[in-house]
């Protein structure tokens, strides 16, 4: 099979519908991810930003797995570390590569920016990922806690 790897921009407003649209389906979620879209304007906003980082693969021109992940600035150091965010690929395309190019395009552009790891979170359970994420790095045990806003 035959994809792409292509960074999204202001202008890619269909491929990013097409994007939050795979993540919908993918993480059975389509409250967050289609339910309430945003309009375009707010759409090219957020791509045109450096430190937002949407990647999709494509094939024939269809979004078959995509790739949100946030460069996070350090105060520490002069560097900065990349957060996945969201990873899926479509059941169709699964098991063919698409989520380590994804992944390893990441990482070209962290390098460029001098970013010294890329993290992700993996749920319990969710061994494909986990299979993954073993194979292209180091696990970390940690907790994860959500604060909601005062």
């Amino acid at each position: 099979m035959a994809y792409t790897v292509h960074r999204l921009a202001a202008g890619d407003i269909v491929l990013f519908r097409a994007l939050n649209a795979l993540f919908g389906k993918a993480f059975e979620d389509d409250e967050s991810y289609i339910a309430q879209p945003p309009k375009d304007a707010y759409a090219s906003k957020v791509l045109s930003k450096e430190s937002i980082i949407a990647l999709v693969a494509l094939s024939n021109g269809h979004v078959i797995g995509g790739l949100v992940a946030y460069e996070l600035e350090k105060l520490e150091q002069e560097r900065s570390e990349i957060y996945i965010y969201d990873l899926a690929v479509d059941d169709a395309h699964r098991r063919q590569g698409v989520a380590t190019a994804l992944i390893r395009h990441l990482g070209e552009i962290a390098a460029s920016r001098g970013a010294w790891v890329i993290y992700v979170q993996a749920d319990y359970g969710d061994e494909p990922a986990i299979a993954l994420y073993t194979k292209l790095g180091r696990r970390e045990d940690v907790m994860h806690f959500d604060i909601d806003p005062e």
